[in-house]
């Protein structure tokens, strides 16, 4: 027996036992989190609960294996059994189970994005779309915030106020491509990731006695971790399943409203603020206690978020006895800021005896990481940047893993044209072209086209073996071991020829990467701790790529070095680290431009520069250049309004900046950039009609116009030639004056 309030402090001892009815736990960063929701479980398998009725979610299966593998050291192999994994792995596998009901094939194959991209670009060229208007990210994420508010085809196409955006986007005919991808995907029986969790919702919805019914029963008790990053459909399912007539309503929700950061992926931080309203008689427990950060680090964090007006109100605290005072860095350059940085984590190596894992530097755009980059190597600094190339993006290894997915499932058009004709075996983009015509023409399968005798006998002949091959190896996957068929698709496909002839230094690298992929088969294989289920998982072909095309970036384990780590603070929500750079702290950087008309936008940088201050246990720096080089240019960049907020208490020195400087509070209503359930269109910010005056017009003395502030008086002009840059004084703003660089103004000379 688990001695629970020997365990937990009071307040995670009440999240734990609060089993029944709606509950609400609110957890600060660093507050014990993944110990709640394991001990939860823990708790309800103690009084009972049978595992299976315990439907446990996450939003990676890092997490999911986390909180399983300590469920079963504190309460034995039954921990297992308890139904615990990513929304897509779950929803995933009930479709499997139940998916002729809607249509798909028990062999569905999951698209990744460039698979989704790939398929999109050949719609346009199809359909003779300028591919520069109708550009592939474009229509991919305009499809992707579509499903995610569980907007059909055919909805799309009836939805006015989406048409209208679509015309003023110049691509009127979105509409039609979203179609033909739903039905290309339909027909090769395929989904992508968004699929995953829309045509689970349209399997609840279009079975209510017997799907919905099933799995109400079978999921007594739901808990949702990270509830803040889910969006509108992912709560619209969770509540089919809780919310019915005489329902006990269990579910336990578990986030931080501080904490939400993912708008750009379709998440609503409605959903954690609005959960009171929808279900009845919620218990709201919230933990504030934080076990990682020193005090100044944890002031810093709430004095930032309380600029924030929507929220859940909470004080995060700490008893930890570091007295450790956040640094600022001031640069006059991004090249100067990358230097100071590395001779502070040199100093920090020598000084407290950090290896390189326990720092991080971290940005607010990818972009950032070069000049930290060079300065590293440099000094010969190991580090790695998340966010790269993930290993199952190589080409050889997506190679190959077309070949399984064809094996799986013939009708899988994405990967047959990728492995067609790879190697090479005289089958050109000519007669795939015409095989895909014709099985358009003939409304069948590509697959089903290649039976057709519609090519001369050496063609028809080279398509009618490759079929046959795949065929023979798709019956015997269904005899043998997926480590066994994974070997023997390598070799009959001629893969295995192609890369052991290739005796150059790519080529060697490929066969290690193949090889690698081969070897974590076998090692899926030999590994028993599987299924979220009573139920032991079948470990076949296709639950091995089910597996890998559900991982998320934080689910691909680093290499075991001693590395620093660089990353963008969205990458690094969830992670720690004794030290932490927190750089580019500069007005339009971060906060982004992009935001600054936007004040539910604001507040989400504001949320993500609460994670980057929560990131640190120990030691906190913040950086910031006064000029950097945006393409080819230099650009000037005032401090940001983010420093003040942290409290100059916090800090070890004051904030060395311009003492005229003058944030933008704007009031102006959200832009949504995927019309995330509250669209509208994209206001202007000019009040002012003006007539743009040239840049070598402008002299210290003049009166000027400004589209958004108005009249103002030029006081001096500083710097030279494209770098020109003019103090104004505008009648708007009284007494403060603001620097414009002339590049850039939109300014009319008065006088």
């Amino acid at each position: 027996m688990i001695d629970f309030e020997k365990e937990l402090n009071s307040v995670q001892l009440e999240a734990c036992t609060s089993i029944d009815g709606p509950v609400m736990v609110i957890a600060g960063p660093g507050s014990g989190k993944t110990r709640v929701l394991t001990y939860r479980i823990a708790y309800m398998l103690e009084r009972g609960i049978a595992p299976w009725n315990i439907l446990a979610l996450t939003f990676t299966n890092k997490a999911a294996r986390e909180m399983k593998d300590r469920l079963e050291r504190l309460v034995g192999s039954g921990g297992q059994k308890v139904w615990a994994g990513t929304f897509h792995s779950i929803f995933a596998k009930i479709l499997r189970i139940e998916s002729e009901k809607i249509g798909y094939p028990s062999t569905f194959t999951i698209y990744d994005t460039d698979d989704s991209k790939s398929l999109i670009n050949q719609i346009v060229k199809e359909m003779n779309l300028n591919k520069e208007q109708y550009t592939t990210n474009l229509i991919r994420n305009r499809i992707s915030s579509a499903k995610s508010l569980l907007i059909s085809p055919a909805a799309y196409a009836a939805d006015e106020e989406l048409m209208e955006e679509d015309r003023q986007r110049d691509v009127p005919h979105l509409f039609k491509v979203y179609g033909q991808y739903a039905r290309r995907c339909f027909e090769s029986g395929v989904m992508d990731f968004d699929d995953l969790l829309y045509n689970f919702f349209l399997l609840l919805q279009r079975n209510p006695e017997g799907v919905l019914e099933k799995y109400r029963d079978k999921f007594k008790y739901l808990l949702v971790d990270e509830f803040q990053d889910t969006n509108y459909m992912q709560y619209a399912i969770l509540k089919k399943l809780v919310r019915y007539p005489d329902s006990p309503e269990n579910i336990c929700i578990v986030g931080d409203d501080a904490q939400s950061i993912y708008a750009f992926r379709g998440a609503t931080i409605d959903n954690i603020l609005d959960f009171e309203k929808t279900f009845r008689d919620v218990r709201v427990v919230k933990l504030e206690q934080n076990y990682r950060s020193g005090k100044f680090i944890i002031d810093a964090a709430n004095n930032v978020i309380n600029n924030n007006t929507q929220q859940i109100k909470k004080k995060i605290w700490t008893d930890k006895s570091d007295n450790k005072k956040i640094d600022v860095i001031r640069a006059l350059t991004d090249v100067e800021e990358a230097r100071k940085v590395v001779d502070s984590i040199f100093e920090l190596k020598n000084r407290a005896h950090l290896s390189n894992a326990e720092i991080a530097i971290l940005y607010r755009t990818n972009a950032q990481s070069r000049t930290f980059e060079e300065h590293l190597r440099r000094n010969n600094m190991p580090y790695r940047i998340y966010g790269g190339m993930s290993f199952y993006q190589r080409k050889e290894v997506k190679d190959l893993l077309a070949y399984f997915r064809l094996v799986v499932n013939s009708n899988d058009e994405e990967a047959l044209r990728r492995v067609i004709n790879h190697p090479k075996r005289g089958i050109g983009d000519t007669t795939l072209d015409k095989l895909i015509a014709y099985a358009r023409e003939n409304k069948i399968t590509v697959w089903e086209a290649m039976d057709r005798p519609i090519f001369p006998t050496r063609t028809q002949g080279l398509l009618l073996e490759f079929k046959s091959m795949i065929d023979q190896l798709h019956q015997e996957s269904q005899r043998v071991m997926v480590d066994e068929i994974a070997n023997k698709i390598y070799v009959k496909s001629g893969l295995s020829s192609l890369f052991r002839n290739d005796s150059t230094a790519e080529g060697k690298s490929r066969l290690e990467n193949i090889q690698s992929l081969l070897d974590g088969i076998k090692e899926y294989v030999e590994n028993d701790v599987l299924g979220e289920d009573e139920e032991v998982s079948e470990k076949s072909l296709q639950e091995y790529l089910q597996s890998i095309a559900l991982l998320t970036d934080q689910d691909v384990n680093p290499e075991d070095k001693d590395f620093i780590s660089l990353m963008s603070i969205h990458a690094a929500k969830g992670l720690e680290f004794d030290a932490v750079f927190v750089t580019g702290m500069e007005e339009n950087l971060f906060p982004s431009f992009l935001s600054m008309d936007s004040p539910l936008e604001m507040s989400e940088e504001r949320r993500l520069f609460f994670v980057a201050l929560t990131r640190a246990r120990h030691f906190l720096t913040l950086t910031y250049a006064t000029s950097r080089f945006k393409f080819g240019k230099m650009v000037y960049y005032q401090p940001s309004r983010f420093l003040d907020e942290v409290g100059e208490h916090n800090l070890k020195a004051p904030i060395h900046k311009p003492q005229n400087i003058v944030y933008e509070r704007q009031s102006k209503a959200s832009v949504g950039g995927n019309f995330n359930g509250k669209r509208s269109a994209i206001p202007t910010s000019d009040k002012f009609q003006v007539n743009p005056s040239p840049t070598a017009a402008f002299a210290a003395g003049q009166e000027v116009l400004h589209p958004r502030f108005g009249k103002g008086k030029i006081l001096r002009i500083e710097g030279n030639g494209d770098n020109r840059i003019a103090a104004i004084r505008f009648t708007l703003t009284g007494d403060d004056e603001r620097k414009i660089m002339l590049r850039f103004a939109k300014m009319e000379v008065l006088a």
